[in-house]
């Protein structure tokens, strides 16, 4: 198979869907990886070293696009790639289709089989390619936040760890799977007040004994993210509903009752935020205020660090993309359930059902189609 590596074109982000680990491996299995001219340089990584792994480096995007029957990406193909995607070409990346209808139609209309990072599920429930860039992002969260909560940035001028005679910060924290775990583990480091809400007690339960009582511990509801908001220095929104968009969980309302200057990061933002006075920005303008709070939804936070964030990522995908690789989609997917439930679009057809919800769209079950 030829397998294609874009540079990616989104608003500063430096990652890319292939380290020259992948193209070795790819390589080794006799298929040919064609990787566009400097995609690697934002995570460190040369041409000369995608040479030396076996890549054969092409000065275009567009002939990377032409000639590949599988595009290994990072995030979601923006307008000025729409063009470039061939009918029954296999684009892996991120997608999080759920709010981007645009992109779901065109997709469709292109008959792309879209295999979407996000939402390849194994039998244990987990989500091995979101993981990594949840780790990456809820610690990150963090130190955005602390960022932000600086009087020159906007903020209300609080260190997050306080110092002896003066408390630290209020850390709230709505959501406790990966990237909420990860949120507290930094916070709690920093020294800030942590909480974590989540509506599952026996999460819970696992939080108040990982972190030793160190974290507080709420469950989730209308009554308790409004007290929680109201408190908060610095807000985490960490809410997951896997391919679907994440639920509005704090209102407009409980926004003006927060403290002028408090903080939100809205690491939802991908799958439309759980805020609802989020929308998504760039690190380019990564911040807006609404009420006097400062609100933080950069749509690809991992691509701040985009070394840590690359090899993390391509470390989880490179299994998955050798899958396809190896025996073509149709093989793969009959051969991998957690495949199979990566899949969001295949031959027009539209194949994962909470994206068919959020867009009212019909749904086709992927078994059908292979």
């Amino acid at each position: 198979m030829i397998v294609g590596v874009p540079k990616e074109i989104k608003d500063n982000e430096n990652r890319v869907g292939l380290v020259p680990a992948g193209v070795h491996a790819l390589v080794d299995h006799r298929h040919t990886v064609l990787v566009e001219a400097h995609a690697g340089e934002g995570s460190g990584i040369s041409d000369a070293e995608y040479r030396a792994a076996g890549a054969k480096m092409i000065p275009r995007a567009t002939e990377v696009w032409k000639r590949s029957a599988m595009i290994v990406k990072v995030k979601e193909p923006l307008p000025a790639e729409y063009k470039l995607m061939g009918e029954g070409q296999i684009v892996f990346t991120y997608f999080h289709l759920a709010p981007l209808p645009k992109l779901t139609r065109v997709l469709l209309d292109r008959k792309v089989t879209a295999v979407a990072y996000e939402t390849i599920r194994e039998a244990d429930g987990s989500l091995p390619l979101l993981t990594p860039m949840s780790e990456v992002a809820g610690r990150m969260s963090i130190q955005v936040g602390a960022e932000y909560l600086e009087k020159i940035n906007g903020g209300r001028g609080i260190l997050l760890g306080g110092v002896p005679g003066v408390p630290p910060a209020q850390v709230v924290i709505i959501g406790g799977g990966i990237v909420g775990i990860n949120a507290a583990k930094v916070a709690v480091g920093m020294g800030a007040h942590v909480t974590v809400l989540d509506r599952n007690l026996n999460q819970l339960r696992y939080i108040d004994d990982i972190f030793g009582g160190q974290v507080a511990t709420l469950a989730s509801n209308a009554h308790s993210i409004a007290e929680g908001v109201k408190k908060a220095d610095l807000l985490v929104g960490a809410v997951l509903i896997p391919g679907a968009t994440a639920p509005k969980l704090v209102t407009r309302r409980m926004i003006r009752e927060m403290k002028k200057g408090a903080v939100i990061v809205d690491v939802a933002v991908d799958q439309g935020g759980c805020i609802e006075t989020t929308h998504a920005t760039t690190h380019s303008h990564p911040t807006f205020l609404v009420d006097g709070v400062v609100h933080y939804c950069v749509a690809n936070m991992p691509g701040a660090v985009p070394r840590t964030s690359t090899f993390a990522l391509t470390n989880a995908t490179l299994p998955y993309g050798l899958a396809l690789a190896n025996h073509g989609f149709v093989k793969a997917a009959k051969a991998s359930a957690a495949l199979r439930q990566g899949v969001n679009t295949h031959r027009g057809f539209l194949t994962y059902e909470a994206v068919a919800k959020a867009q009212r769209l019909k749904y086709t079950n992927i078994e059908s189609l292979l």
